[in-house]
């Protein structure tokens, strides 16, 4: 058996115990999930441990009831100052709490409106742990609900007749644009006694309503890819360095809980863990579905507004890709967010590694059909063998 079929097999058979789980954040599912993965880290000789920490379990369940209150409020302000005033108002807050919430922001609407949860994240430490220098991975181990709003129809149609289109296009659709938008266009209407606009940001807000509803009510998707995909990487990364230790460089792996209810498990790792950190001796590396067929290097990512990962860290690897040979797509930004996106924030060096297909898609994306049978294995193993040569020359050796 070559190393590269046995790497193939052991992303997979790791994948494949893990999909089943219904891992919706904070669930039990999930923490079912945490405690496997824990075990695999001892075994792959980390010291590891879990850590549960308080999370919002839906992004979903609270802005529906924004965009719900928005749509209430522009249909009920008619003629009159008080009901206009009460428009803008709804309208108003609603828009600011969406941008609050989808963003490293306080998150006040969502604390208002549910109770906190526990979720797990997996901590796992493995390298020099005398280093001065660290190097923190980043995968989570959740998976997300399902809803009609991820269908890729529209976008396969696009691919297919007008491919020209998509070899331009180095963003995906800001999908929260539309959200912030509806209640918005609420408080404008208002505010200007515009009826259309007013009209127009309660069709819009009543969409979002309905679309969030839905993402609410479903059950997870297996989640083989996103982000079980990243989670294997990980455990092989580990096992590769109790096998073939590195000296000068400590590696964390974190597999936060969460990640799908925008970044909750690794936002509370940032309060308790983040001071632990010198900036200038510390990078993340984040990993969230890799097994797309293409391995992409983010420049940026934001679901408002874009945020640029660092240059430098951006470089290195991508000169690791090109020492090994593996292909890695540049030049793409996302308009969703991964765990990646907090580090960033913090001012950390930091970097993302997701995949994308030929259309520059991520196939079976939020899912019920993202099973172990629909990841490229290859392009995984792509990932462990870039990462791992990162990890090789961030401690100073290339071997």
């Amino acid at each position: 058996m070559t190393e590269t079929t046995a790497t193939r097999n052991e992303l997979a058979e790791i994948i494949e115990e893990l999909a089943p789980l219904q891992r919706l954040p904070a669930s039990a599912g999930e923490r079912q999930a945490a405690d496997s993965i824990g075990k695999r880290f001892i075994a792959a000789g980390c010291a590891a441990r879990i850590e549960e920490v308080p999370a919002f379990d839906s992004y979903a369940r609270p802005l529906s009831i924004l965009c719900g209150a928005a749509a209430a409020a522009g249909l009920l302000a008619g003629k009159g100052t008080v009901r206009r005033a009460l428009g803008f108002a709804a309208g108003a807050a609603a828009a600011v709490g969406i941008v609050d919430d989808i963003t490293v922001g306080r998150m006040a609407a969502r604390k208002a409106l549910m109770p906190r949860r526990l979720t797990t994240n997996v901590i796992a430490e493995a390298g020099d742990p005398a280093a001065d220098k660290t190097l923190v991975v980043l995968v989570h181990h959740d998976a997300a609900p399902s809803g009609v709003i991820f269908g890729q129809q529209a976008e396969r149609w696009l691919a297919d007749r007008h491919p020209g289109i998509i070899e331009k296009i180095d963003t995906n659709p800001p999908l929260w644009w539309p959200v912030i938008a509806g209640p918005a266009l609420v408080a404008a209407g208002s505010l200007f006694g515009k009826r259309g606009l007013r009209r127009a940001g309660v069709a819009v807000s009543a969409i979002a309503t309905a679309a969030l509803a839905d993402i609410a009510r479903r059950p997870a998707v297996p989640g083989a890819n996103d982000n079980l995909s990243g989670v294997a990487v990980a455990l092989v990364l580990a096992r590769r360095l109790r096998d073939k230790p590195v000296t000068g460089l400590r590696v964390l792996f974190v597999s936060a809980g969460a990640e799908e209810a925008l970044q909750q498990g690794v936002r509370a790792y940032a309060d308790q863990h983040f001071g632990e950190f010198d900036q200038q001796s510390t990078w993340f590396l984040t990993l969230d579905t890799v097994g797309s067929g293409r391995l992409v290097l983010l420049e940026g990512e934001g679901t408002v507004r874009m945020h640029d990962y660092g240059e430098q860290f951006k470089h290195l690897i991508a000169e690791c890709a090109d020492r090994t040979r593996v292909t890695l797509l540049r030049g793409l930004r996302s308009r969703n967010s991964t765990d990646g996106c907090v580090p960033n924030h913090y001012g950390f060096r930091s970097a993302t590694l997701v995949s994308v297909d030929d259309a520059k898609l991520l196939p079976n994306y939020h899912q019920y059909s993202d099973t172990p049978e629909n990841v490229d294995y290859d392009c995984v193993a792509g990932a462990v063998t870039l990462c791992e040569t990162v990890i090789r020359r961030l401690a100073g050796s290339d071997a």
